[in-house]
């Protein structure tokens, strides 16, 4: 069985903000196949479809990033999921707008809905797609994340979205991280 997790945060009001870069990318995806996210259980909003002859749950958390662990480790441990089954998509603010980079485990990065998952999972062996968002310039590390991306920016992540959706087949088909990596950074 195969999670794929979203990283964002709740609501309207974040709809469409750098933050919630997560989402949108599994947003694109579910569109793409047709699949909602249609059950409401572990503070997160989820499906469980079959793809490919592989269980797979679609999760976005629907705690604030800062406590996405909250979400992700109920679902993790009721449905039994290894962490290396486990892919979370997430915004980085190290990388250029839609610059993506795989990684199998490791640190946070300075990213509080990573912080909060490898807490709550008790280890750092999960995968991580990461989605840049730019570091800002002037403004603060807060209003950078929480403001919308211009529309040049959101054609690029737009266009980006597409490698997503094949990263996260490639990734239900049980493609290594090592493969990940080779083919997608």
């Amino acid at each position: 069985m195969k999670l794929i997790v979203a990283l964002g945060n709740p609501g309207l009001k974040y709809e469409k903000t750098k933050h919630n870069t997560g989402f949108m990318a599994l947003d694109h995806y579910l569109k793409n196949h047709n699949l909602t996210l249609n059950r409401d259980k572990f503070d997160g909003l989820y499906a469980k479809e079959k793809i490919g002859g592989e269980d797979v749950i679609f999760l976005e958390p629907q705690t604030y990033m800062n406590e996405s662990g909250k979400s992700v480790a109920p679902m993790a441990n009721f449905f039994k999921i290894d962490p290396a089954d486990i892919l979370v998509i997430h915004d980085d603010m190290d990388m250029p707008v839609a610059k993506l980079r795989i990684r199998a485990g490791g640190k946070s990065g300075g990213h509080n809905g990573i912080k909060s998952i490898i807490a709550s999972l008790g280890t750092e062996k999960f995968n991580r797609l990461k989605i840049g968002i730019k570091h800002p310039d002037k403004q603060s590390v807060v209003s950078w994340v929480l403001t919308p991306f211009d529309a040049d920016q959101q054609a690029l992540l737009d266009q980006s979205f597409e490698t997503v959706d094949q990263v996260i087949d490639d990734f239900i088909a049980g493609k290594s991280a090592q493969y990940l990596m080779n083919r997608y950074n």
